[in-house]
């Protein structure tokens, strides 16, 4: 929340549950015309695709600003809808301003609700007529269980071209301007035959760029999506390459135990010949060095070109991040690989690995039980995991290897 206009651009949508009943909610921006925002024509369309959406429409407006010309012609707009209509008059804090809300009886769009969204005064009344015009209860969480993408990067990069490309909509507002998309937004997608959620989220910049609350936000939301996510999609400038701010983001999705898919997007506007892509990949692995299983992929957004191998790829590793190993094809292809290739000694001392199997965990974890684990060095730690990448495709995904005394 913030008390400055145009905070909200993008379609927010979260769920919500009253009296028994489930339902999502879809916040929007605020419908104005004739304003200096740049942004205006944009949210404006945002909003008629909500309402469009929508079984139902709260109409919120202001009981401290009365009846105003912008009022007048939004009820116009959701006339023609032929959707449920229910007013709510906000900041009606005291008596007196819950009287004033009567005003908006003049927009002849049925009952007013006096509401106070600071406090929670009203609401309840409100959610008491909504809920009567669902024709079933909902379901309680409708997203359980469904694989969630989430498409990060620095601001401007691309990120909601490639929401809209993929979703053949407006679900974000872009334009050349960065930092366009404040909050991370949630869209459900269905491709080789699989249900998943994309979240398209607010650039991740520098703490020392961050200067206004709002993108302060807005980089917040980004964490908070990729903590939620089960796969990242990042995308990376092919103008401006890998940065350090893209090599951080990266480093910590894979401390959260995130799958990832790099996407260098503006492939197009790249002058090249057959070396550029394979030149641009050693240049991403060096940097990202020792993270050197992720899927690189070179896209256009705006052209469409290879977006759709982007997300059937983050599918891929999604799909490899769940994955479990059985126990005895673990032991039957690594411990040959073992025995061909045993953990240096250490002191005169003999690490002997007998056993090996996966555990349940964020992502695939693997236990190696063993006389002495303390004497496993990393060099033989990259050796195995290297062995378990070869033979059980764990493209895109951390692992962790656990060493146990037997």
């Amino acid at each position: 929340m913030d008390n400055k206009p145009g905070v909200t651009r993008d379609r927010h949508y979260g769920y919500a549950e009253w009296c028994g009943k489930f339902f999502t909610v879809i916040d929007t921006g605020g419908y104005v015309t004739g304003s200096e925002d740049k942004f205006e024509s944009e949210i404006r369309k945002q909003v008629k695709l909500a309402i469009d959406e929508s079984s139902a429409v709260i109409f919120m407006v202001d009981c401290k600003d009365g009846l105003t010309g912008f009022d007048k012609e939004f009820a116009n707009l959701l006339r023609t809808s032929k959707k449920p209509i229910f007013i709510a008059a906000n900041k009606a804090d005291t008596p007196d301003k819950a009287m004033a809300a009567s005003e908006f009886y003049g927009l002849s769009l049925g009952e007013v609700y006096p509401v106070s969204a600071e406090n929670g005064g009203g609401t309840g009344e409100i959610l008491d007529e909504l809920i009567k015009t669902f024709p079933t209860e909902g379901v309680e969480d409708p997203n359980a269980g469904i694989p969630k993408i989430a498409i990060l990067g620095r601001p401007n990069v691309g990120k909601s071209s490639l929401l809209n490309a993929l979703l053949g909509t407006d679900r974000s507002i872009v334009t050349d301007e960065a930092g366009t998309t404040r909050d991370a937004i949630h869209s459900h997608y269905k491709m080789y035959g699989k249900n998943f959620i994309l979240i398209d989220t607010a650039g991740v910049r520098k703490k020392a760029k961050v200067k206004e609350d709002i993108e302060f936000y807005s980089v917040l939301r980004s964490l908070r999506a990729l903590e939620e996510s089960d796969v990242c999609i990042v995308v990376i400038d092919a103008e401006r390459g890998i940065e350090a701010q893209d090599v951080n983001l990266i480093n910590l999705a894979e401390r959260q135990g995130k799958g990832m898919v790099l996407m260098v997007n503006k492939w197009d506007l790249i002058e090249k010949d057959s070396k550029t892509s394979d030149k641009f990949k050693t240049e991403i692995l060096e940097t990202l060095a020792p993270i050197d299983y992720l899927p690189i992929i070179f896209a256009s957004a705006l052209n469409k070109q290879r977006i759709f191998q982007v997300v059937e790829k983050a599918v891929q590793v999604f799909d490899s991040k769940t994955k479990k190993v059985p126990t005895h094809k673990l032991n039957d292809v690594l411990l040959p690989e073992i025995l061909s290739h045993p953990p240096p000694s250490i002191k005169g001392k003999h690490v002997n690995i007998k056993y090996i199997t996966q555990v349940t965990a964020r992502f695939p974890s693997f236990v190696f039980f063993c006389n002495l684990p303390q004497y496993i060095q990393p060099s033989y730690e990259r050796f195995l995991e290297n062995k378990l990448r070869e033979n059980f495709e764990f493209e895109g995904v951390p692992l962790r290897l656990i060493f146990r005394k037997k």
